[in-house]
């Protein structure tokens, strides 16, 4: 009897430990504590006057406070320099809440702004799985989770950078799981959501549309309706997407005079990846400095000040191609490896945490390349949307600026085809036994 109430016991924990295991909810947990471990880590580090300040010194931080004072969307620097759409909207204004709520500029401001960056992260866990367990099966669910869990530039992104980064790295995964979702189960009310998420996402980051055709293609041709019906939803979930944006379009058309659909900086980050400071032969050979481009956009005006960046980036585009092409490369590199030479600057690191930086993104790279491979075997299934994101995402950052934390919005979606490049090979063995069987 004892024995047998034993065994009860020990199934019952097993069965229990196996759930939780498996469970989404679990490496959400561990996401979300690495995340507030590390924020209270690095808080520790700075002086309290430097983390209730420093961290908002962008054009992020100078718009919420902006808001926060009942000024508007203007201010772009931390000065009265008028309207702006240098910024897509809703993350200026979630923070400037933080600020009415916290105070502007304070270090609990920083601290909820950074948990709530953190919660974003590790909420990116949820989608994910449940796109894993659509595309694969538990296993790489389970796994796909627990990649994005331990994911470098997840844990450290949240602290370091606030701005809308983890809340788009959250809605890329969670747009791609509405994809997946819209496929299966085609009812109109789901295109209505999905039409609306989309536009919700293009006001978080305008950069997560790049994906967006490729998902309208990918649904017209999965979806099993007519073709004229097929294409009636798939409209309809366009122009939802259009009319969650127009009133941001009509503000800035309004304020500017033009049509801008949601931000308006593109011409400044094109010039700053293409100018004379590139070109070794140029006679204008000071720096670039923040100071000198406020005072700049200060006396000229948003709009005068971006028609002149984009100018100038243009001719020097025109006047050095081969020099811009070889600058898109370096950026390429950066953006996947974290520097443009990556190998030499693992080799003079002195730090092991930047040295498994480093490996880490090698790694990421050929897992991310590893998993496409495997769904281009498996039937191309999921080839398109999974592909979407890092093919034509990273695209506009080869000829503008690169870095990881440009990247990372589709950073989610490496770490799953990570899993399905991890996974693939016993799937594949699975079938083959199962197969035998039979």
């Amino acid at each position: 009897m004892e024995n047998q109430t034993s065994e009860i016991i020990l199934f019952s924990v097993t069965s229990l430990a196996k759930r939780i295991a498996c469970s989404p909810w679990f490496p959400f947990s561990v996401a979300l504590l690495l995340r507030l471990a590390f924020l209270f880590h690095q808080g520790q580090r700075v002086l309290p006057e430097a983390l209730a300040v420093l961290p908002f010194q962008n054009e992020v931080g100078s718009v919420a406070a902006a808001l926060a004072h009942g000024q508007g969307f203007c201010c772009l620097f931390q000065q009265p320099t008028g309207p702006t759409a240098w910024l897509a909207p809703v993350y200026p204004f979630f923070l400037s809440k933080i600020f009415r709520v916290f105070g502007t500029f304070t270090i609990t401001s920083f601290y909820v702004a950074a948990a709530f960056n953190g919660f974003f992260s590790a909420l990116a866990c949820l989608p994910l799985f449940f796109a894993a367990q659509r595309i694969g099966n538990r296993t790489m669910a389970v796994v796909a989770g627990w990649v994005w869990a331990i994911f470098p530039s997840g844990v450290l992104i949240p602290s370091e950078w606030i701005w809308d980064t983890s809340l788009s790295a959250l809605l890329a995964s969670s747009l791609l799981l509405g994809t997946l979702l819209l496929a299966d189960c085609p009812k109109q009310p789901r295109f209505v959501l999905y039409g609306l998420l989309s536009g919700f996402c293009f006001l978080v980051n305008p950069a997560l549309g790049a994906a967006f055709p490729f998902f309208l293609l990918w649904l017209f041709f999965r979806l099993r309706a007519a073709k004229t019906e097929r294409l009636t939803n798939l409209a309809l979930v366009s122009v939802l997407a259009l009319l969650v944006c127009l009133p941001w379009t009509i503000r800035n058309a309004v304020q500017f005079h033009r049509l801008i659909p949601i931000r308006s900086d593109f011409p400044f980050e094109l010039w700053m990846g293409n100018n004379p400071i590139y070109d070794e032969h140029s006679r204008e050979i000071n720096r670039i400095t923040r100071y000198e481009q406020v005072r700049l956009y200060a006396q000229l005006g948003e709009t005068r000040f971006l028609d002149e960046k984009g100018r100038a980036a243009r001719e020097f585009i025109r006047a050095h191609p081969a020099l811009c092409l070889r600058l898109a490369a370096n950026r390429a590199v950066a953006l996947w490896l974290g520097t443009s030479s990556p190998w030499r600057d693992f080799q003079r690191a002195e730090s092991l945490l930047v040295k498994l930086l480093f490996a880490w993104n090698g790694l990421t790279l050929l897992g991310t390349m590893a998993g496409l491979l495997a769904l281009l075997v498996r039937g191309r299934n999921y080839l398109l949307p999974l592909a979407a994101y890092p093919v034509v995402f990273p695209c506009v950052y080869y000829f503008t600026q690169a870095s990881l934390r440009l990247r990372h919005p589709c950073d989610p979606v490496l770490a799953l085809l990570m899993a399905v490049a991890m996974t693939w090979p016993f799937s594949k063995a699975q079938a083959t036994v199962q197969s035998l069987n039979r």
